[in-house]
């Protein structure tokens, strides 16, 4: 047993200060209101000044520390062994259009980390596909080549080597490792393309989209239930046009992604987003690149292009921004310190949200009978250590 002593503890609706939770082997068995309690047996662990949050979940991560999904080797398994030093223990790793074969052996390695994790490193969820069904006009830093119609051969210039319908068989013959599949629904066959793969049972996520109000609410009733990177490569909202933004916002069945990195969506905006759908509504995501964690200046890749990492951002060489180099933990400190959000509320945006809307049982939430996945945070929020399963994975140098 492991006893941690003296700490915050951040629950679902309210903070117990200076308790102890007492953890069996994976699970969480008792919560307690006093600072300190000793079964017998049991190994202590100091949290005193501490915040005991639930371990962050990062549904939509392309890499870290200068890996990225799509490059050779293992690079799931090597993302999944960086990210607890940020706080996530579980995370749903992301890919921008691909081919069908790079598509595979991402795919392969998503299913060997799943059935078997690695220790230390964070939980790999089912893949998020930032996929080949986006529209060329908001594809951002996707690549034109790789981007398809559901109805027809290929949406880009460039003549292809595949269709859509590999992709399709793909996805199709992996359906255990596919979580999130980015649609934008005004594609020809894109209504239809949601509701399939939402009765085969992905999240689709509505993204890279000029998709107007009905056409978006078409989506959400054929099931779509997730929004990509909410006001990021989509038409703004206006009064009379109200948009993609605007459906998502105002259909409660539809949780949306938010990148808190206070460039890529101005804090006001963040504030109104969360306000529209509060923070039982809203995922926090990072859409980190592989230039995450590395110093301004530095280059990476994204599928095989390479990036920039800039003060606030990543960016092609001709300056189009290619997502970001936020990491969850500053996520969760932007939330508290510079949107103004109770510690509560941060811990539902970056973890609780996105277990309930992904259905992992027993994550996401400090309560009796969870699986003890935590951060455990200074003062500052930054990371102090990281557990995952009940044991401790990383450990801050200081």
């Amino acid at each position: 047993m492991i006893v941690l002593a003296g700490g915050d503890i951040v629950l679902r609706d309210r903070v117990i200060p200076n308790g102890s939770l007492l953890i069996d082997g994976d699970r969480i068995v008792a919560i307690d209101d006093r600072p300190s309690i000793s079964p017998a047996g049991a190994r202590l662990i100091d949290t005193t000044g501490k915040y005991i949050v639930p371990g962050f979940i990062d549904v939509h991560v392309h890499g870290v520390e200068g890996v990225d999904t799509l490059d050779t080797g293992a690079p799931v398994a090597d993302i999944a062994a960086r990210l607890p030093r940020y706080g996530v223990t579980a995370f749903c790793p992301t890919t921008v259009a691909c081919d069908p074969v790079a598509l595979m052996g991402f795919l392969e390695q998503v299913d060997g980390c799943r059935r078997e994790r690695a220790a230390p490193a964070a939980r790999v969820l089912p893949a998020h596909l930032e996929s080949n069904f986006i529209n060329p006009e908001y594809r951002g830093a996707q690549p034109l080549a790789c981007l398809r119609s559901p109805a027809t051969a290929a949406v880009g210039a460039e003549v292809s080597t595949f269709a859509a319908a590999d992709i399709l068989a793909v996805i199709a013959g992996r359906r255990r490792d596919v979580g999130i599949v980015t649609v934008a629904p005004e594609l020809p066959g894109g209504i239809e393309l949601v509701r399939q793969l939402a009765a085969a049972g992905h999240r689709v996520s509505l993204g890279h989209s000029g998709a107007d109000f009905d056409i978006a609410i078409a989506a959400i009733e054929a099931g779509a239930r997730h929004a990509t990177h909410l006001f990021n490569r989509m038409p703004a909202m206006t009064h009379r046009r109200p948009g993609l933004v605007g459906a998502v916002l105002s259909r409660a069945e539809v949780a949306a992604e938010l990148i808190c990195d206070m460039h890529h969506v101005h804090p006001a905006i963040c504030q109104v987003a969360i306000a529209a759908k509060n923070a039982r509504g809203i995922m926090v995501i990072t859409d980190a690149t592989a230039g995450a964690g590395l110093a301004v200046g530095e280059t990476a890749r994204l599928g095989g292009r390479t990036i920039r990492v800039g003060d606030a951002a990543a960016f092609l060489a001709d300056g189009t921004l290619a997502g970001s180099t936020l990491t969850m933990d500053r996520a969760f400190r932007n939330v508290v310190t510079k949107l103004q959000y109770s510690i509560v509320d941060a811990a539902h945006l970056c973890a609780t949200t996105a277990a309930r809307e992904l259905n992992l049982e027993g994550l996401g939430a400090i309560e009796q009978g969870a699986t003890a996945d935590l951060a455990i945070l200074n003062r500052d929020l930054s990371v102090a250590k990281t557990m995952i399963a009940g044991e401790v994975v990383y450990r801050a140098e200081r």
